[in-house]
């Protein structure tokens, strides 16, 4: 009968302990920022300096817990010919899964509008935190997401390499 007894206790321990982290893992750590991005800005490929574009209706979530959880979504009514003459294009960006209530971003629908040419990927901003870049999507719509990656610097410090000298000093970010 004891045996019963703790094997209950550990299975409820369990499905307790399992709920919370599924709960913080997809809800608890995220908090709406839309009031805090007011502008999507990005790389031209005549400096390093990020100026802002058209963009209306952002809305966006993010986390303290890690500096690659933003995402946002936007509508602007540049088009994809403009952007692309005069910003930096990415050659490769995969863009990052959003928790399922974040209805806006769907990273599987975004990944599939990059490979078929129907969205480009722009060079947002280089180091918005140590080894991690802003990436802006606009598809040809008008449609706009935004998500952080890991640079190369960023992969490098996270996995263990020695980072190196053409890397950014953690402090000045």
């Amino acid at each position: 009968m004891k045996g019963k007894i703790a094997a209950l206790v550990i299975l409820l321990a369990a499905l307790v302990a399992g709920g919370a982290l599924y709960y913080l893992q997809v809800y608890g750590f995220y908090e709406d920022v839309s009031a805090d991005v007011a502008e999507v800005r990005l790389t031209p490929l005549t400096s390093q300096t990020p100026e802002p574009i058209l963009a209306e209706g952002i809305t966006a979530i993010d986390a303290d817990s890690s500096p690659i959880r933003f995402r946002a979504c936007f509508t602007t009514s540049a088009s994809l010919a403009m952007l692309s003459e005069t910003y930096v294009v990415l050659d490769r960006a995969t863009p990052r899964n959003a928790p399922d209530w974040f209805d806006c971003f769907d990273a599987t629908a975004i990944a599939a509008a990059l490979q078929a040419g129907t969205a480009l990927a722009f060079l947002g901003e280089k180091n918005v935190a140590f080894g991690v870049d802003r990436i802006v999507a606009v598809t040809e719509d008008g449609r706009g997401y935004i998500w952080h990656e890991l640079n190369d610097c960023g992969e490098k410090a996270y996995d263990g390499t020695i980072v190196g000298e053409e890397c950014p000093r953690r402090d000045e970010n």
